[in-house]
C-alpha cells in the first residue's frame, strides 16, 4: 500500500478487488453501451446485481450511449459502495486526444462524486485491460488527473486506486512517486 497526500485529501494505492471496496463510490471502466462486459465492468455488474444494469439501461434509453471520457452514476446495488460511477475509457491507438479522454474519465468521475458530496472514491486502472492503453502511459495520466483535481477545494478526502495485479500496482506506485 502506498499513500500520497494532496491538500486535505489522500491518494491510496492498493492491490485488490474493487468490488469489495468500502468507499462511497467505486468507478466502473464501462463500455459505451453500459450493459456490462468483461474485466472490471463484468465483475462490478456481477457483484452489484441487477439494479445497476437497470439504471444503466434507463440512462441509455434516455440519453444514448455514454461517450468516451464522460461519466454517469448509478446505485451500488449489492456492493459495499453506495454508488458506481461509470466512465468510458479510450481504446488505445496512440493519439494525443486519447490522453485527454483518459484524463477526462478521472476528472469527470471525481466531479460527479464531488457534486454528490462524497468523501471517498475508488478507481480501477481505466483502459489498461481490453482497451490496451499501455500502463506506463495510463498510470501517470491517472495520478496527475487526481492530484490536479484534489488541489481544488472538494468534498473528496480519499481517492483509492484498487489495482488487480502486481504489474498494475507497481506502475501506479511508480507514477505516484
Amino acid at each position: 500500500m502506498e499513500t500520497v497526500s494532496v491538500n486535505q485529501a489522500k491518494i491510496i494505492i492498493i492491490q485488490g478487488d474493487i468490488t469489495r471496496q468500502k468507499t462511497e463510490a467505486i468507478v466502473n471502466a464501462a463500455n459505451s453501451s453500459l450493459l456490462g462486459g468483461g474485466g472490471v465492468d463484468g465483475a462490478i455488474h456481477r457483484a452489484g446485481g441487477p439494479a445497476i444494469l437497470e439504471e444503466c439501461k434507463a440512462y441509455v434509453a434516455k440519453y444514448g450511449r455514454l461517450p468516451t471520457g464522460q461519466a454517469m452514476i448509478t446505485t451500488g446495488g449489492n456492493l459495499l459502495a453506495k454508488y458506481v460511477i461509470h466512465t468510458v475509457g479510450p481504446i488505445y491507438s496512440k493519439t494525443k486526444a486519447q490522453a485527454q479522454e483518459l484524463r477526462n474519465c478521472y476528472l469527470n468521475s471525481l466531479k460527479l462524486a464531488a457534486e454528490k458530496g462524497l468523501k471517498s472514491i475508488a478507481f480501477p486502472s481505466i483502459s489498461t485491460g481490453a482497451y490496451r492503453y499501455p500502463l506506463d502511459e495510463a498510470a501517470p495520466i491517472a495520478i496527475k488527473a487526481v492530484k490536479d483535481f484534489l488541489k481544488e477545494k472538494t468534498s473528496i478526502e480519499e481517492v483509492d486506486f484498487i489495482l488487480f495485479n502486481d504489474e498494475t500496482y507497481e506502475a501506479y506506485v511508480n507514477a505516484a512517486r
